[in-house]
This record gives structure tokens, C-alpha cells and sequence, in this order.
């Protein structure tokens, strides 16, 4: 059995649930899928809730960004069925894979959520060389998302390490997900 859309190894996508869109790192190892969710987010509440999530494959870092900080309006949702559920996946999604979510295991802190299979569909098969200032984008905003809460300096110089290759490696789209990101953080922006 495979994996189908995610590949082995932490798949960053964003996932939806209702009403709900966040950067997820979907974990795959031994032909298994899963995520962990911190408590007391609106994923975690709406795994809980309703049992499924969709992992949407977008290559806009633009959407990374803002999903990490703000809810997005419920315009940008589009209703689709996966094995008699109705999911929600998001509008500029270039593929999306739709999951039963069980809580397997939970911590004080957060929630060890099995994912199975329930559809998958292919809405665009764009080619995406790989481009290391959209990675750096994904970095910084995981590293600015932990930054909000502890302003740990450690990460403060990762963001602003991932900020340098984002300047040196990323197009017009990174370049508007950073400053994006800044327009959220604690800090000015960085020259």
C-alpha cells in the first residue's frame, strides 16, 4: 500500500478542516501517515470535532504565511465529498488528499493524529523546480510561529538566516510571502 500524494518523510501542506486552513507537516513513515497538532488549535478542536482533514498541496508561499497567522474567508473553502464525508479543501489547491483523523495519542501539549486515506485528487499537474527560497519561506514561518510565543533569540537568528537565502534564491511570490511574514512579527523588517 502507498502513500499515494505524500511522500515519506514530514509532507508540509496545508491542511483544512472546517472552516479552518493551517501549515501542517504531514509525517510518513512506514507506509503510515500522521500528523501531530498542538492542543487548543483550531485543527486540533476540529480533528476532535469531526475526524478528517485534507491536505492540500499549494505552491503559493504567499498562503503558508498568511494561513500560519489569520483565518482565511470561508469563500476560499470548496465543499467536496470523500467516501460519503463532506470535506472542505481549499480553492487554489494544485492537488488535495482527504484523511480519516483518529486521535491515537494525547499529551498535555499535543494530539498524535492517525491519518487513513479517503480520496485524493490531482487539479493541476504544474511542474515546481525546486526552489530554495520558497523553502526558506516554510522555515522561517515555522521558526516565526514559535517566535511569537517564546521570542527565543535562536530563532529570531533562523528567521533571519532563512530571511538571507529567501532574498537570495526566491522570486517575486517568496519575496512577497516575506515581507508578508515580517508584517506579522514582533520585529521590523529586516534589510
Amino acid at each position: 500500500m502507498g502513500l499515494g500524494l505524500l511522500k515519506d518523510g514530514i509532507n508540509e501542506v496545508i491542511a483544512t478542516t472546517f472552516q479552518n486552513a493551517a501549515p501542517m507537516g504531514l509525517i510518513c513513515r512506514n507506509e503510515k501517515a500522521r500528523m501531530v497538532v498542538f492542543r487548543g488549535s483550531h485543527t486540533a478542536e476540529r480533528v476532535r470535532q469531526d475526524g478528517w482533514l485534507v491536505a492540500n498541496f499549494i505552491f503559493d508561499p504567499r498562503v503558508y504565511v498568511r494561513t500560519a497567522f489569520e483565518d482565511l474567508p470561508p469563500g476560499d473553502f470548496i465543499e467536496e465529498k470523500a467516501a460519503g464525508i463532506t470535506v472542505q479543501r481549499l480553492a487554489g489547491a494544485e492537488a488535495w488528499a482527504a484523511y480519516r483523523a483518529e486521535v491515537e495519542r494525547e499529551t498535555e501539549e499535543a494530539l498524535l493524529v492517525n491519518l487513513t486515506s479517503l480520496r485524493e485528487v490531482v487539479c493541476s499537474s504544474t511542474l515546481h523546480p525546486i526552489n530554495r527560497g520558497f523553502n526558506s519561506i516554510i522555515e522561517a514561518t515555522v521558526h516565526a510561529t514559535r517566535f511569537q510565543i517564546s521570542h527565543d533569540p535562536r530563532l529570531y537568528e533562523l528567521i533571519r538566516h532563512h530571511t538571507a537565502l529567501v532574498r537570495r534564491c526566491g522570486g517575486t511570490r517568496e519575496l512577497e510571502a516575506l515581507d508578508l511574514l515580517y508584517s506579522y512579527l514582533d520585529f521590523g523588517k529586516e534589510e
